[in-house]
């Protein structure tokens, strides 16, 4: 994207920045609080490791499933409002997944979290963008690093409740209404009026079938499917290490649960600091040469960690996953929307739906693998997606095209 003012933003648009600051702080929040007290879900549950990972892609695929029709959602109730509705539905569906009495409620609960966090996700994004155009630069990823404090804070809120004997239902309830109040203030700061047809955030729908059925440039299709597929390897080490990062500190490890919950916490910090440090590294070296630092990273930090377990070592071995994964996703997403041949924003589109397939297929991958070969080995997982990611850079630019974004 382009400049389009070099005008100091105005006061409406830099209230509606902090509004959007705030939803993606929230949408953190909310799933981090519940991610660490799965290992207890679990055992209220009574589910062997290979039926809890078929269970917790309720979340993911819920939301594969309502992102066709966010972008239509977005453009009849607007970005603003359909980011706090969609909020306020993921609070009462994973409060409701918490206090699940049975399997089938769970995952009924996890598909309603799921489906609104991608419609708030789509939301919020879209008028992340409005504003970004209100600012005439780049400030996207100054909101992904925000979900990142969120996320930390959902984590932190999590351990601090386990350590305090906080019941679940207690937590979950705290965590529900204060970023619920948190977004409904936000909402009377985002811009007001309708969103720009142009800044919608379409599904990958017509633009990915448009892709296929041209065939003309079977390069732009390769190209598209590496960086899918990077985006889905930065997909599986996030939900590898939100899924079991606490239940394997616990159970194989021994950490107590408080300690275990912060195997998440340092994943999600680390990388904040990553995205945080991840465009002056790209400006100066490139989004290959960075993605490739960052695949190397996941693959010897998570490795070692594995293959030499220890509760400081496996905790340090999330943090390098997280610091090597930070800029994976906005950069396959940023290289998508500059192939040449595709109208801008289908890219983007394509790659931003696809790769919700690695957190609809990590769970029961790693859950049935640690059935036969231990979650120790199932992890590998997580260094394995480093190396993808390696491989795959080469659909990455060398340099950026242009500092304005």
């Amino acid at each position: 994207m382009t400049s389009t003012t070099t005008a100091a933003p105005t006061r409406v648009a830099r209230r509606a920045r902090l509004a959007v600051s705030a939803l993606f702080f929230t949408n953190g929040a909310l799933f981090a609080n519940i991610l660490p007290r799965y290992p207890e879900i679990k055992d209220v549950l009574g589910l062997d490791n290979g039926t809890y990972g078929l269970t917790i892609i309720a979340f993911p695929a819920g939301a594969i499933a309502a992102g066709l029709a966010a972008g239509a959602l977005v453009r009849w109730a607007g970005s603003g409002r359909l980011a706090v509705a969609g909020t306020i539905v993921t609070a009462l569906g994973l409060l409701a997944a918490g206090l699940a009495p049975s399997v089938p409620l769970f995952v009924v609960a996890l598909l309603v979290g799921g489906a609104a966090d991608s419609i708030t996700d789509v939301a919020q994004n879209a008028h992340g963008m409005r504003v970004q155009r209100e600012y005439g630069k780049s400030i996207l990823n100054s909101f992904h690093a925000i979900w990142s404090v969120g996320a930390v804070t959902g984590g932190g809120m999590a351990a601090a409740a386990i350590a305090l004997g906080i019941p679940l239902g207690i937590h979950l309830s705290i965590s529900a209404l204060v970023f619920v109040v948190i977004a409904a203030i936000a909402l009377r700061l985002t811009l007001p009026g309708r969103d720009p047809e142009s800044d919608v955030i379409a599904p990958a729908d017509s633009g990915a079938v448009s892709v296929v059925r041209r065939g003309s440039n079977p390069r732009i299709v390769l190209m598209l499917v590496a960086l899918v597929f990077v985006a889905i390897a930065g997909t599986l080490v996030e939900d590898a290490g939100f899924s079991w990062a606490a239940l394997y500190l616990g159970d194989d490890l021994g950490a107590a649960p408080a300690i275990a919950a912060t195997g998440l916490v340092a994943l999600v910090a680390a990388q904040f600091v990553g995205r945080l440090a991840g465009d002056p590294l790209v400006d100066r070296f490139g989004q290959r040469a960075v993605a490739r630092v960052g695949g190397v990273i996941i693959a010897l930090g998570m490795g070692t960690a594995l293959l030499f377990p220890s509760v400081p070592g496996t905790i340090a071995g999330f943090a390098a996953a997280g610091l090597g994964v930070a800029t994976l996703v906005p950069a396959a997403m940023a290289a998508a929307d500059e192939l040449p041949g595709l109208r801008r924003g289908t890219g983007i589109a394509i790659v931003s739906w696809l790769m919700r397939l690695g957190f609809l297929a990590s769970p029961p991958v790693i859950g049935a693998l640690s059935e036969t070969a231990g979650l120790q080995a199932a992890l590998l997982v997580i260094p394995a997606a480093g190396l993808i990611a390696l491989a795959l850079s080469f659909a990455l630019p060398r340099a950026t095209s242009s500092k304005a974004s």
